[in-house]
């Protein structure tokens, strides 16, 4: 009987370490911390599993929405047909670990290391690879921009990259911003009455620290009243000389200017002549020549510029000297042939002639 005990005891002994054994759940007991890498580099990913030599683990990879899923290992066979993924098995610490050589932009995402339990039980842990990328600048950031004066106006630029990239906004040749300084960082730049001064263009620039980032250039262009400026608001000029009466406009779109004397809108022909000139998208100037000056033609003009914001004008007077004016007087010349003399020569020549007697 006691022989019998004893047996009875050392069975138990035997068995019950396994009974227990078989009792325990399988458990992930370690999986590597997140990885940030950069494209080229390796990686591995570690997952320690206890209590599964009875299950099957899996290595699988799924985008930020566990969408895309990827099976890339069934134990410690690999699955994936490609060169720069590799699994080893270390059965000392019940590990398989995972491992990336040249991560290329496409490997970031997660990977889940699973214990299948059964059809709908399994146990799982995740390690997050992210991969650095330089900034690309996104295409629903802004380009370009027309306002007309005194509206707000809002200039975005967005990045994608990682880590995720800083948005700083300069000005052409340094500039200062219409916010102020030379500098403002953020997604957004916010001008809440525009002028005609912050015309031109901005440096949108995304930056983390890869590569050298992304800039893009967006041309503001601001829609203004037309400004009107005269070089000479007085000038003399002798009977039967032309003259030349000058405005500078500063407007956009560009403007009509025409040029108006005694409430008459003055053309091309044999008393004027008007021409214009286009130095830059906002710039114009407009000179009304006065051929052959008569007494008539003395007195104020105005000079009018018209957008669709708006219209101004400006006076220049034009009145009766006894000398004429250089230029365009001396480029007119007397006679027709060979032996024909400049106005100014012929200045020179009464003078002389006059002192002889």
């Amino acid at each position: 009987m006691n022989s019998l005990r004893v047996e009875l005891l050392v069975l138990v002994g035997v068995l019950w370490p396994l009974v227990v054994m078989a009792q325990r759940t399988p458990s992930i007991s370690y999986i590597t911390q997140e990885q940030i890498k950069d494209i080229g580099g390796t990686v591995e990913m570690e997952c320690s599993v206890q209590y599964a030599k009875e299950y099957s683990v899996h290595w699988i990879k799924t985008g930020r929405d566990r969408s895309d899923v990827v099976f890339l290992s069934t134990g410690s066979a690999l699955v994936l047909k490609d060169s720069r993924f590799a699994l080893r098995f270390d059965p000392s610490s019940s590990s398989y670990i995972l491992q990336i050589k040249d991560i290329q932009e496409t490997d970031a995402g997660i990977y889940q290391c699973q214990v299948v339990l059964s059809v709908t039980n399994k146990i799982t842990a995740d390690v997050e690879l992210q991969v650095r990328r330089p900034p690309i600048i996104s295409d629903n950031s802004t380009q370009s921009l027309v306002a007309s004066e005194g509206e707000a106006v809002m200039m975005e630029c967005y990045a994608s990259g990682y880590p995720p990239p800083q948005i700083t906004w300069r000005r052409e040749n340094n500039a200062i911003l219409p916010t102020g300084g030379a500098i403002y960082t953020g997604n957004v730049m916010k001008i809440n009455s525009v002028r005609k001064e912050d015309r031109g263009t901005y440096y949108c620039v995304a930056d983390n620290g890869v590569s050298k980032g992304d800039r893009r250039n967006i041309n503001l262009e601001v829609e203004f009243s037309p400004v009107i400026s005269v070089p000479r608001p007085r000038l003399g000029q002798a009977l039967q000389y032309d003259m030349d009466l000058e405005c500078h406009v500063e407007a956009y779109p560009s403007p009509a200017i025409v040029w108006i004397k005694d409430g008459v809108y003055l053309s091309n022909n044999q008393h004027y002549s008007i021409s214009l000139f286009a130095t830059a998208d906002e710039f114009t100037d407009s000179t009304l020549r006065v051929i052959t000056v008569e007494k008539r033609q003395y007195g104020e003009y105005i000079c009018q510029a018209t957008n669709k914001l708006g219209q101004n004008e400006a006076k220049v007077e034009l009145y009766e000297s006894v000398i004429p004016v250089c230029p365009p007087a001396c480029t007119t010349y007397y006679g027709g042939d060979a032996g024909a003399i400049s106005v100014s020569t012929f200045l020179l020549l009464v003078t002389a002639l006059a002192a002889l007697y």
